[in-house]
């Protein structure tokens, strides 16, 4: 339920239940699906939220956090999609988000689900038609624009259609899009009086008072936060007004920091899954910077129950990029990380060239660990290269034209150079499924 201190002009209601009132943000204590997953998260606590499911998946209430993604291609070329699609679950993409921009790519929606394994979730802008389409066709959920789906009599037919089926509605801002909600006659209908502070009495994010640099009157956040704050939140309440609770929120800005920030004070004042993100982060290198800092950030905090990685290039990045940053952080393990030194002028073994042929090998493989990740580390010389490879599962020392392989903390054997590869590929097999 939503905490901000906003009124709104009462609307028809539809039957519905609402999420219990809770003082401040509260942890989440670790859940079945965690410990089932051998994830122990360390010291992150995560945010406790109510709990939504888009299709078989699992959004927020302590649910491993889920990687998605959005499709590249047009919907209504159907193969072209599925097949991307299918791409997509081979790399243990979760969700999938399919753009909406026509009623023909609406009536594709059916066929492409049947095809997939995953839940879908159709993108819609401009149009609330599409969205009432897109429900008709069997979508395990949407996401509106509030930016620009402001029409207030089809948003309560929407929400009645989303009720009805058992489908959520993701509430999507993005930063490029927010002042259509701050100036349409919507929110103005809604808010007749002068714009209402978010808060006045901003909640702490974590039980030791610690807030995100947010003052406890909302000050200290960036113009496009603020913005994004107060459009989520409003939305939300007018969803609410409508017995609607089944919401998930995401509030993206291009500017980290203000992403950062918008979600921070969002999630202190509501109890709603956070699907987080950094929008039009660009190609490949500056789309990872950017998501691991604001992506990472808030996860650091306890922020966030589903990501995707925006990216300027093949969609299937953003799943390889998502899980590498849930894996960083103890909160997600798949497949094999690697662990592999810098090089200097110690090496005298070529370490970039055996992580290279090292990681080709196993992506086309897609080797899978029988229990938790397997760590594997390719280290060039004696600084660090034992230790690192005795805390791992299986470990290259280097020395000179040849490696010291290490498996559960003890040393092995020696290995040529030339076969590094070839017997740490066997060693991870023998792991795997």
């Amino acid at each position: 339920m939503c905490r901000a201190k906003i009124e709104i002009n009462p609307a028809p209601c539809i039957e519905g239940t609402r999420s219990s009132d809770r003082e401040g943000v509260l942890t989440q204590p670790l859940s079945a699906e965690y410990k089932r997953a051998g994830l122990t998260r360390g010291w992150i606590n995560r945010r406790r939220t109510k709990a939504v499911w888009l299709g078989k998946v699992k959004i927020g209430d302590g649910a491993p956090i889920s990687v998605q993604s959005m499709t590249k291609t047009v919907a209504t070329d159907i193969k072209a999609t599925i097949k991307q699609i299918k791409e997509l679950e081979a790399l243990g993409c979760e969700i999938i988000r399919v753009a909406i921009p026509n009623h023909k790519s609406a009536l594709a929606l059916s066929q492409i689900k049947r095809e997939i394994k995953i839940p879908i979730e159709a993108d819609i802008h401009f149009n609330p038609e599409l969205a009432l389409e897109s429900i008709k066709q069997g979508v395990d959920g949407i996401r509106l624009n509030p930016g620009n789906i402001t029409d207030k009599e089809a948003i309560i037919e929407i929400v009645k259609l989303a009720h009805r089926k058992h489908i959520p509605i993701r509430v999507g801002l993005n930063s490029g899009s927010v002042n259509g909600w701050l100036r349409s006659n919507l929110r103005h209908q809604l808010f007749p009086r002068k714009p209402v502070p978010l808060s006045m009495s901003h909640p702490p994010l974590r039980p030791d008072g610690y807030r995100g640099g947010i003052a406890k009157d909302g000050s200290g956040m960036t113009k496009d936060g603020k913005s994004l704050a107060q459009a989520s939140l409003e939305y939300v309440n007018f969803l609410e007004s409508l017995k609607f609770n089944d919401i998930m929120i995401s509030l993206k800005s291009s500017d980290v920091i203000s992403t950062i920030y918008a979600y921070r004070y969002v999630a202190g004042l509501c109890e709603y899954p956070l699907h987080l993100g950094v929008t039009a982060s660009g190609t490949l290198d500056d789309a990872t910077i950017k998501s691991s800092i604001g992506i990472g950030s808030l996860l650091l905090e306890g922020i966030g129950d589903t990501i995707r990685v925006s990216i300027t290039g093949p969609p299937h990045d953003e799943v390889r990029i998502g899980y590498k940053i849930l894996q960083s952080l103890g909160l997600r393990r798949q497949k094999v990380e690697i662990i592999s030194c810098p090089t200097c002028g110690r090496c005298e073994i070529d370490i970039i060239k055996i992580v290279q042929k090292l990681r080709g090998i196993l992506e086309k493989e897609s080797l899978s660990p029988k229990g938790n990740s397997i760590k594997v580390a390719v280290m060039g010389c004696v600084v660090n290269g034992p230790g690192e490879a005795m805390e791992c599962d299986i470990g290259i020392a280097g020395g000179k034209d040849f490696g010291f392989l290490f498996k559960n903390g003890e040393r092995i054997r020696k290995i040529p150079e030339s076969k590094i590869v070839t017997e740490l590929v066997k060693e991870i097999r023998a792991l795997s499924l």
